[in-house]
């Protein structure tokens, strides 16, 4: 595959900036930005803000509007002996300290909730099932959305969310991995074509405890997750993994900002995107903010978008703030490329049929973020969607043949 963009910088200490002055904050510094439970703090967007400047938030003011409609998605749930799924009030959930919503759509969402579901995983726990939670919508509704996930103290636990159905959702999802545990969160975006998705996923490592972090988004005509990760203790360390189909007419957007404010603490995020058909639209920000207190921190983010068919358009912004030289390193990537041609050729060439050299080279594209996700069921899953995808590919060429 050729790569006709990339940037790479690596830092073991305070180093320059190398990317264009386009993909800066313009006024200010990315932990600047509002925050708030309250949903009067953020204005209407417009999409001339920098969060909001990819999104088309012209087909999004449902979702901005600060009402309650009393809707549900229909939950189904599988819990493993000792995990207990229950409930709070949004005042309980705000009393917590749970970190708050970073953009309007976030600050409806959890305002107009009804109220927190909550999974609580006792610690210690060894689970030796994932934690499983299908949500499905049914009409096209809007539905607001808030989920807790409490996570004990040297607990080992996985948690598989999944979303299908019809909806226009607004989503807060807040993660918190007590000390010492090491937790996979997983969540499915699978939706009908028509479905609108906007999400806030907060994740919050404990000392010394380890949270991996996975989304995989292959439906819905708009989806956005936006995933935040901050440490309440040294030695934590946050891995994010995605994996992102885009077809004709959808827009797929993924936002992700690290808060390093804590010493001793380690990131990794790797994203990778593929994009077919006219109108086709993947967006992925990563911010990464390494405070003046967070000395020894050692982070790295990567991103990857293949575009298979003309009309498919990536947009693709990783952004680095140091605000402290005593580092262990820090870094990202980012590229986006078409089929190299010779290596279709190639492969044909030793007998192998146009779509399935394809198949092939998209197989290999993901595979080494793929065989990363380590949850078998997943990966059996993604593939076979991604194959799914791949024949939508093959039968229209088949008809323009």
């Amino acid at each position: 595959m050729s790569l006709l963009a990339e940037k790479t910088t690596r830092a073991s200490g305070l180093v320059a900036h190398t990317d264009s002055a386009a993909t800066f904050v313009p006024d200010q510094s990315r932990a600047e930005r509002t925050r708030s439970y309250a949903v009067a703090d953020f204005a209407m967007p417009t999409g001339r803000e920098e969060e909001w400047r990819f999104t088309p938030v012209d087909r999004l003011r449902k979702l901005f509007a600060d009402e309650a409609t009393g809707n549900c998605l229909d939950w189904e749930e599988t819990l493993p002996a000792g995990v207990r799924l229950g409930t709070m009030s949004v005042a309980d959930w705000q009393a917590s300290g749970a970190p708050m919503p970073a953009d309007r759509a976030a600050a409806v969402a959890a305002a107009n909730s009804g109220g927190v579901g909550v999974v609580d995983i006792p610690a210690e726990a060894e689970l030796t099932e994932p934690v499983r939670l299908t949500l499905t919508g049914a009409d096209g509704a809007l539905v607001h959305g808030h989920l807790l996930i409490r996570v004990g103290h040297h607990a080992n636990a996985t948690v598989i969310l999944g979303h299908t159905g019809r909806a226009a959702y607004g989503e807060v999802v807040t993660i918190v991995a007590g000390d010492g545990a090491h937790v996979t969160v997983v969540s499915l975006q699978e939706w009908d074509d028509s479905s609108i998705h906007l999400g806030q996923h907060d994740v919050v490592v404990g000392r010394d405890a380890s949270v991996k972090h996975i989304a995989v988004t292959l439906g819905g005509a708009i989806v956005r997750l936006n995933t935040n990760a901050s440490y309440a203790g040294p030695g934590g360390s946050f891995e994010a993994f995605g994996v992102y189909f885009c077809d004709a007419g959808q827009h797929l957007e993924h936002r992700l900002f690290v808060d390093h404010a804590v010493p001793h603490c380690r990131s990794n995020v790797e994203y990778k995107g593929a994009l077919q058909g006219d109108g086709a639209h993947t967006v992925w920000v990563g911010d990464v903010l390494i405070r003046a207190a967070a000395q020894g921190t050692d982070t790295y983010e990567l991103n990857r978008n293949l575009i298979l068919t003309d009309g498919a358009r990536a947009d693709s912004i990783p952004n680095l703030e140091i605000e402290t030289g005593d580092i262990a390193g820090a870094g990202h990537a980012s590229a986006t490329g078409r089929f190299d041609d010779e290596q279709l050729f190639y492969l044909q060439s030793r007998g192998i049929t146009a779509t399935e050299a394809r198949r092939l080279v998209v197989r290999g594209f993901f595979a080494s973020i793929v065989s990363r996700i380590g949850i078998p069921e997943v990966i059996g899953h993604l593939m076979t969607a991604i194959d799914a995808e791949l024949a939508t590919i093959a039968q229209a060429e088949q008809v323009t043949a």
